[in-house]
């Protein structure tokens, strides 16, 4: 028996799956009946409590559908447990901590006693999903236990994005592996995010009578501001003029936020249609909202029933139509009890405690800096690859594979120490001019590295800085997935630099404000640093305090020049693939006996040496 509280059992009376033969053979979820009956179970919650989701998975080929409901009743049953009131916030968030536990743990098994976990292994390990994508999210639903307040749209949005936006990426993965990637243009992206942000607030509106009996509103105060005594109305469940008007209001954003028609456009006509009809289907629960009034705060409204056939018949003939014509890929079903050869992707691992990075193999400890004496913030120019690879009598791009193993390196370090912000000169502006070759060995490079994901266990947060128009797409929205699966995390903020150029970044700046000035917004006369910083395209990058170049040049090539316009300059003659963890470590050992004064007048105490808390780490050097 599982040691976590039940969240999912499987009625004795389901009818059998109805998977007509496909790509994969005659039957999509194998011959395993436990397997089977699991996959009958998402298919028949998702039937039963949420027919319009239901309704969408139907549009697909009946090959992905099983992975779809798998991923649905995965995310519903975790929502389940957090939101079953009938249990203390502390009990509810342990129920979910055990289910997340035991994910974690039945993973690599390949099976799980609880059939919704079962039925999600599966379709993790068939379609190679990496479920660490979903950490962030599932810790969400955690801490949603307690209660959540929204200050404005922008932490609403943040909450939002984090929750949805992993799940959604793990269906357009399903499409991918299958062949049909659902690739989405640079210029739609924030689109994407904006028709996600519609989704929830459509579906926070349709639940406003549970939530509030519950006492939740999931509503920002910013919103809420806008039609004053509307939270005190619905926190006593009164409807009134306040109530309609916001109301309104919200059904007016979601209505706007699900109705961008450039979304789809390009996009293989398959999922096309299915997130047609979904903007469709959501217009038409924002239109029974709005009709309901005051029912609205007793209990959720639907659509009509032909409300919704109008939308489905049509749809379901495009999405006939667009399948017909498209060759799949499906990995076939696992066979029980056989041995299963290990997948060419490493297994997914899901939520857990974040992993020390690995030890160094010589043994050497990293210096004793306390965190006071620490850079906030180094920034590194990660020169040498090509010449590393010359002098092995390699190709260039032999260097650049290299490199990537020194970068993992100096990320364990930078974590073993305590660093905050690491940011690395990945691919600058300038490195379009180098051989095409070249070129596109570093951009293959960066793009598996990105999907495999070395820093998936660590507590790292992954950003991503530079210009997306002339990289490739699968890279840019690989660098977008990692930015938002990390997004949460707390230790080591790891930004790397990809098509970036420092007076690229300034100009790009000055424009912003130029717009600002040429909308009356700023005033050019009064324009300071601060206004400068606020527009830059990372406004939130801290200032460099140590930048370190390896490969012994003594030059910043056109790098952060306006977060590191004081920074402590390192130049080192080692080339970057024979830089590892202990390099790092004796940088940041070198800054702490660097006097920095900004130009104000030194402490004549400290005059003649390093300052007294310097002083304190001289001995702490690193060994090599």
């Amino acid at each position: 028996m599982s040691d976590v509280p039940p969240a999912t059992t499987a009625p004795a009376d389901l009818d059998a799956t109805s998977t007509p033969p496909g790509p994969a053979g005659p039957s999509v979820t194998g011959d395993d009946p436990a397997l089977r009956a699991a996959y009958r179970l998402c298919r028949h919650r998702t039937k039963h409590e949420d027919p319009a989701e239901y309704a969408l998975i139907q549009l697909v080929p009946a090959a992905l559908r099983p992975a779809l409901h798998a991923l649905w009743a995965a995310a519903n049953a975790l929502d389940d447990l957090g939101d079953d009131r009938t249990a203390p916030a502390a009990e509810r968030a342990a129920r979910v901590g055990a289910w997340i536990t035991a994910l974690h743990r039945e993973l690599p098994t390949g099976t799980s006693p609880d059939p919704i976990r079962r039925a999600l292994v599966d379709t993790a390990n068939r379609w190679r999903l990496d479920l660490s994508e979903l950490r962030d999210a599932m810790a969400q639903v955690q801490d949603d236990t307690v209660g959540r307040h929204f200050t404005d749209w922008a932490e609403w949005r943040a909450w939002g994005r984090d929750n949805l936006l992993p799940w959604f990426g793990l269906v357009r993965t399903v499409f991918d592996r299958a062949g049909v990637p659902v690739a989405l243009r640079l210029d739609t992206r924030e689109a994407y995010e904006e028709f996600l942000d519609g989704v929830r607030l459509t579906d926070i509106l349709t639940d406003l009578a549970a939530d509030l009996a519950q006492g939740d509103l999931l509503l920002p105060a910013e919103a809420l501001d806008l039609h004053p005594g509307s939270a005190a109305d619905l926190a006593r469940r009164r409807w009134s003029p306040d109530v309609a008007a916001l109301v309104g209001h919200l059904t007016g954003l979601a209505r706007q936020w699900v109705s961008d028609e450039s979304l789809t456009r390009g996009m293989h006509p398959g999922p096309a249609t299915v997130l047609h009809t979904m903007a469709a289907l959501l217009r038409a629960q924002l239109d029974a909202i709005d009709a309901a009034g005051p029912a609205l705060l007793r209990s959720p409204p639907r659509p009509a029933l032909r409300t919704r056939a109008r939308i489905l018949a049509p749809a379901r003939t495009r999405a006939a139509l667009a399948w017909r014509l498209t060759p799949l890929t499906v990995p076939p079903p696992q066979q029980p009890d056989a041995h299963r050869p290990p997948s060419p992707v490493r297994p997914a691992t899901v939520p857990g405690p974040f992993r020390p990075p690995p030890p160094h193999p010589s043994g050497a400890r990293p210096p004793g800096i306390p965190p006071g004496d620490l850079p906030a913030h180094a920034a590194v120019i990660m020169d040498g690859n090509g010449r590393w690879a010359q002098q092995r009598g390699l190709p260039r791009h032999e260097g650049h594979r290299a490199g990537a193993a020194a970068v993992r390196e100096v990320v364990h370090g930078a974590l073993d120490v305590g660093l905050r912000h690491l940011t690395l000169y990945t691919f600058s502006t300038e490195n379009w001019h180098r051989d095409p070759e070249e070129v596109d060995a570093i951009l293959d490079l960066l793009r598996r590295e990105m999907t495999d994901n070395p820093f998936r266990d660590l507590d790292v947060r992954l950003r991503w800085h530079g210009r997306a128009g002339r990289l490739p797409p699968d890279l840019v929205d690989v660098l977008h997935l990692r930015e938002r699966t990390t997004r949460a995390r707390t230790g080591l903020t790891l930004t790397m630099c990809i098509d970036y150029g420092g007076r690229d970044e300034l100009t790009r700046a000055a424009a912003a404000l130029a717009g600002r000035a040429r909308e009356g917004r700023v005033e050019p006369g009064l324009i300071a640093e601060e206004d400068f910083a606020r527009h830059l395209p990372l406004a939130d990058l801290p200032d460099v305090d140590l930048l370190w170049r390896t490969g012994g040049e003594q030059r910043v090539s056109n790098f952060l020049p306006w977060h590191a316009a004081y920074a402590e300059l390192h130049f080192t003659p080692g080339l970057w693939p024979d830089t590892d963890r202990r390099d790092l470590w004796q940088a940041l050992t070198a800054y702490t006996h660097r006097q920095r004064h900004h130009g104000a007048t030194p402490d004549p105490a400290g005059a003649d040496g390093p300052s007294a808390a310097h002083r304190s780490t001289a001995a702490a050097r690193p060994g090599r």
